[in-house]
């Protein structure tokens, strides 16, 4: 029986636009250059589609910098999807541009109207939706989603994204049904008690965003010793580089809807 939360048939990418200069950034370590951009996340569409998964690649977004990371607009479930309303003011409008893209893959759309809530603050599991209160999501965008996705079945927990962590999802992904991979400093805050937790080795945080896709595991490349771990844990693993992505504090989910 498929498990929808790693095992998908379709997925919703965005080619990055020349305004991706312009994009958010925590801290500025650079400059994204454009054309080694668009060379990584062509290899990471060929890798979504190398699963047999049929993905959908949408033209940039000109007006919208930080448009690339198509996983801030929506959460994908399969009773239906549900567009988020990104807490940085400039990405407001790519919910917008989204709207159409899932209305036609999805009979039941729903939407955050009132708080803010980003997609990279949501880690789905099979047994719960964790969502991360953070500097994009906050406590009213929380309380819609629940109101969402409780009559659908589904379980919502909130946890606190760390201090200085862009998104939740920036510390920890999804690997199998039961296996979390995490940096140290989340798991230690408990919020991952009764899973299997794999840790990102030391000095490799940045590792801790991957997303399983099938029966591969997408990484960042460039840490080695996770890579190693992972393999050594009978993972199949993709290494992807990240360096330009990085730069605007995005990673492997942040490219993708996945459904």
């Amino acid at each position: 029986m498929k498990n929808p939360t790693y095992e998908f048939s379709r997925a919703i990418t965005r080619r990055p636009s020349a305004s991706i200069t312009e994009g958010l950034r925590a801290t500025d370590i650079g400059t994204p250059d454009l054309d080694q951009m668009l060379r990584d996340h062509a290899h990471y569409v060929a890798t979504l589609k190398s699963t047999g998964a049929e993905v959908i690649e949408l033209d940039p977004l000109a007006d919208y910098p930080d448009g690339v990371f198509v996983e801030d607009t929506a959460l994908c479930l399969p009773q239906g999807a549900v567009l988020m309303r990104p807490g940085a003011p400039s990405r407001m409008g790519e919910t917008v541009e989204m709207a159409p893209v899932l209305r036609a893959c999805y009979d039941d759309m729903r939407e955050i109207s009132k708080g803010h809530a980003d997609g990279g603050d949501i880690l789905v599991t099979p047994r719960e939706i964790f969502v991360g209160r953070s500097d994009r999501t906050d406590a009213m965008g929380i309380a819609e989603l629940r109101a969402i996705v409780d009559p659908w079945g589904h379980k919502l927990t909130e946890v606190v994204t760390p201090n200085g962590v862009l998104h939740f999802k920036s510390d920890c992904s999804l690997l199998d049904g039961e296996t979390i991979l995490s940096t140290k400093r989340l798991e230690d805050s408990g919020c991952f008690d009764g899973y299997n937790v794999l840790n990102t080795a030391a000095g490799e945080d940045a590792a801790a965003n991957t997303i399983r896709f099938n029966e591969l595991v997408l990484m960042p490349a460039g840490f080695p010793k996770t890579a190693t771990m992972l393999q050594e844990n009978g993972y199949k693993v993709v290494e992807i580089n990240n360096s330009e992505c990085a730069k605007l504090d995005g990673g492997m989910s942040c490219l993708s809807l996945r459904f």
